[in-house]
């Protein structure tokens, strides 16, 4: 598993009655494939797993993997609050030929060290599928700390880390601890740049759904150490990218790909579209960015 690159945590497209829309799904998967992006990461957050049936999910991933017929890696995450859901869906994805796993800790209890260590090597040495730590304090409420990298590092699947601390000397942190045995993806989309100069590998982007050429650009132009020319995309990119971080982050870039041409603004309840004067705010947003948008 290669994790360098930029890797779209992709929403899931629906009809306007709540119904899968693979078309839509696939027209957006092509388009991301097509701007260079290195995988597909699967039933994240803005995926909306929490509202799939276990088939749907199964179904998503069977067909994401026969679309891309080896074209990208697909990346299945893993968010349970049991052991042995966790499991499952490590092994399942495995059956139906994912590429890797994206694994948070357990959720909804606050486990501890001992139990966080425990959980994150069951599931590990469950499969052989390579598996990537998405580390996210602030949203999901456990660190999975320095010391608990320490003995997750005896998996030796366990090979990368989306680091969602918001805490930029963490990459530095990582890798003076651990040199490069473990791959750093940003999971942040506004800290992106900052991650990447500071030697982050990858890049879990949320906006790319809207716009993958920007940024697999953006990512490229820091690799090739053209760091002014990233910047200036950058900068225009930020207020899109402060999207990302906000509670309705699912909402905010569905639309977002709606008016870009490549998504649908439908959600599942509980979620719902936005209307009234946030409508308006985020349509704004959007717009500026779509008018001046640069040439790439």
């Amino acid at each position: 598993m290669n994790w360098q690159g930029v890797f779209p945590a992709v929403t899931t497209k629906f009809h306007q009655d709540g119904s899968l829309d693979m078309d839509m799904f696939f027209k957006n998967i092509d388009f991301q494939i097509e701007s260079g992006v290195k995988g597909i990461i699967l039933g994240g957050t803005l995926g909306e797993s929490s509202v799939l049936s276990l088939d749907e999910k199964i179904h998503l991933t069977t067909e994401t993997v026969k679309h891309l017929d080896g074209k990208a890696p697909v990346i299945l995450n893993i968010a349970e609050g049991a052991t042995k859901d966790a499991i499952y869906w490590a092994q399942k994805a495995n059956e139906i030929g994912a590429s890797g796993l994206m694994l948070l800790p357990p959720m909804r209890y606050s486990a501890d060290h001992r139990e966080v260590v425990t959980y994150l090597k069951a599931v590990a040495n469950s499969t052989d599928l390579p598996i990537m730590i998405y580390n996210n304090p602030v949203d999901y409420k456990t660190l999975v700390t320095i010391s608990m990298f320490e003995e997750l590092a005896a998996c030796k699947n366990i090979q990368a880390i989306k680091e969602s601390t918001r805490d930029i000397s963490n990459v530095t942190r990582m890798r003076n601890r651990f040199g490069d045995r473990f791959k750093i993806l940003c999971g942040v989309d506004t800290l992106a740049m900052e991650e990447l100069v500071m030697g982050a590998d990858g890049w879990v982007a949320g906006l790319v759904c809207a716009f993958p050429k920007e940024t697999v650009t953006v990512y490229n132009l820091i690799k090739a150490g053209k760091y002014e020319e990233a910047l200036q995309i950058y900068r225009w990119f930020l207020p899109l990218l402060e999207l990302d971080i906000h509670p309705k982050l699912v909402q905010y870039i569905k639309l977002a790909e709606q008016m870009a041409g490549i998504g649908t603004e439908w959600v599942r309840a509980p979620r719902l579209t936005l209307v009234g004067e946030e409508r308006i705010k985020i349509e704004n947003i959007i717009k500026r960015g779509l008018e001046h948008r640069p040439k790439i």
